[in-house]
């Protein structure tokens, strides 16, 4: 008996080298996978670079656009601001030109040579050209186109007359001074013409 216990005790030795063969076989099938994700790794990396070159690519076409645009959001706002600037007197103009007007009608009134009168209205005058000169220094300009061509964007007509003596569409009275801030018009002149 004592051989067939070695041949028992053998058998199982013989069967160890048949597992360790079978692992080696998994091995094998393990390192052909990786060997597919590999691949596979591969082929999704150089998609994700040319994707990369394709995004940096649209970035360099669009980054001077962009800075191109900013630059215009700049101008536009620097344009904004100095307009602001030159223009936030208008309204506050415009409500000084009544005032204006009741002192040129004032002066107008003023035609009796009494003394008391002309003190009277050598006041009003002075007044007057006191607050046309503080006007002036904020850049507020008369409109006074008394015998220039009728000009639409600073003249309003009242009424067409006949008058021989002046050339046809031109300004002949003056009824109501016209008045602009920085070249922009505040009031138009009010006026009558000559009929053509």
């Amino acid at each position: 008996m004592s051989d067939e216990q070695q041949k028992q005790t053998e058998t199982p030795e013989e069967a160890q080298p048949e597992q360790i063969l079978e692992p080696a076989a998994e091995d094998v099938e393990i390192q052909g996978e990786e060997a597919v994700d590999a691949e596979a790794l591969r082929e999704q990396l150089a998609l994700a670079e040319a994707e990369i070159a394709d995004l940096q690519k649209q970035l360099a076409e669009l980054q001077p656009r962009a800075q191109a645009e900013m630059a215009n959001v700049r101008r536009r706002a620097e344009q904004d601001v100095e307009k602001a600037r030159k223009f936030a007197l208008e309204k506050f103009a415009g409500e000084l030109l009544p005032v204006v007007d009741s002192l040129e009608r004032a002066i107008e009134a003023c035609q009796a040579d009494d003394e008391a009168t002309k003190s009277l209205k050598e006041g009003v005058e002075m007044t007057h050209k006191l607050f046309l000169d503080g006007m002036g220094k904020f850049n507020v300009e008369t409109v006074d186109p008394t015998g220039e061509a009728f000009n639409p964007e600073h003249h309003q007509a009242m009424s067409l007359v006949d008058a021989p003596d002046a050339e046809p569409n031109t300004v002949v009275a003056v009824m109501q001074k016209g008045y602009l801030l920085n070249g922009r018009l505040i009031r138009p002149a009010m006026v009558m013409v000559a009929k053509g």
